[in-house]
């Protein structure tokens, strides 16, 4: 991964906790802290939508999505020597008449690497597009940890919306009595000879309460995201009972999403299967049994009529969990 989203480290910087700018620091950790947790867990998701059967044990099914995740594209071959393997890669021309790249490059970590071509390796792509995954990740851990960070912000701001204006001479002892403040002390002692209240006023701030508001926008964020990911959820606001129009509504972009990504992975097991001799199948982890209608599962699709839906009512949970 790029350095640009590495997480931050404390541990690194012993000291940063007593430089002058510490608010400001401890700011940037939480944003950055906040950014990498939402960034980890769609990448968990991502690379855990399907499972593949029929694998050979050299070939390493984590691998192989972490790979089509990060780079949107790698490399199916034989190695005289380990087997079955799938790599990262380069790709290189001449291109065959649907711009397909005739050779490429399969290299790892520990300085392996091999020259291919269309004979004897079959590229693996994320999408028709052949393009990554991670570049929607990131936009979305963006997203949602900019409304978190805005949640935490304002809910703080609850308990100390006040701006308090003193003598230049009082403001260290208004500092240690806004510490009490902040940590709850039930009672707050002050120096009468140097404490003096008749110079000090405190202006209310008034900020107005937005949580409960950025919270549903951050859920409707959130299913956006898991719609993008081909997993069901309730992408609706509605407190009461969903009809299964409006049910299937949804499902129907859950269904299209998850063939985005399947479709190229099925070409290429079918590819492999054929080059190589194996029985590689990749399917969907989830099916719409989730969601109690009667619809057959994405990697088993079969044309149904519209009457085959029962019209009744679904219930559905309002809203994935985001913890």
């Amino acid at each position: 991964m790029s350095q640009l989203f590495k997480p931050f480290n404390p541990l690194l910087n012993p000291n940063i906790w007593n430089k002058p700018n510490k608010p400001r620091l401890e700011a940037a950790w939480l944003n950055n802290l906040t950014f990498m947790d939402y960034y980890y867990r769609i990448e968990e998701i991502a690379i855990n939508m399907f499972e593949w059967s029929g694998l050979p044990e050299s070939v390493d099914e984590r691998f192989i999505e972490l790979v089509l995740c990060e780079y949107g594209y790698g490399v199916y071959f034989d190695d005289p020597v380990m087997g079955n393997l799938f790599l990262t890669c380069m790709t290189m021309g001449p291109f065959d008449v649907y711009r397909y790249p005739r050779k490429r490059m399969a290299y790892a970590v520990d300085d392996y690497q091999k020259e291919l071509n269309e004979k004897n390796s079959v590229l693996v792509y994320n999408n028709y597009l052949h393009t990554n995954t991670l570049t929607t990740i990131i936009l979305y851990a963006r997203r949602l940890s900019d409304i978190e960070r805005s949640i935490e912000v304002n809910i703080r701001a609850q308990k100390t919306p006040v701006l308090i204006t003193c003598e230049e001479e009082q403001q260290f002892t208004m500092k240690n009595a806004y510490k009490d403040y902040d940590g709850n002390m039930p009672v707050i002692y002050a120096n009468k000879g140097v404490f003096d209240p008749k110079a000090i006023q405190a202006i209310q701030t008034q900020a107005p309460f937005v949580a409960d508001k950025l919270m549903i926008i951050k859920r409707q964020i959130w299913n956006e995201m898991l719609t993008f990911f081909g997993v069901e959820n309730g992408n609706s606001e509605k407190k009461e009972r969903l009809i299964t129009d409006e049910v299937m509504s949804n499902l129907g972009s859950v269904q299209a999403q998850r063939y985005v990504m399947l479709n190229s992975r099925r070409k290429a097991a079918e590819q492999i299967n054929k080059m190589f001799g194996t029985e590689i199948e990749v399917n969907f982890r989830q099916d719409f049994s989730a969601l109690n209608t009667q619809m057959p599962t994405t990697t088993t699709m079969t044309t149904g009529s519209a009457e085959s839906i029962d019209a009744r009512a679904v219930d559905l949970p309002q809203n994935t969990p985001l913890n």
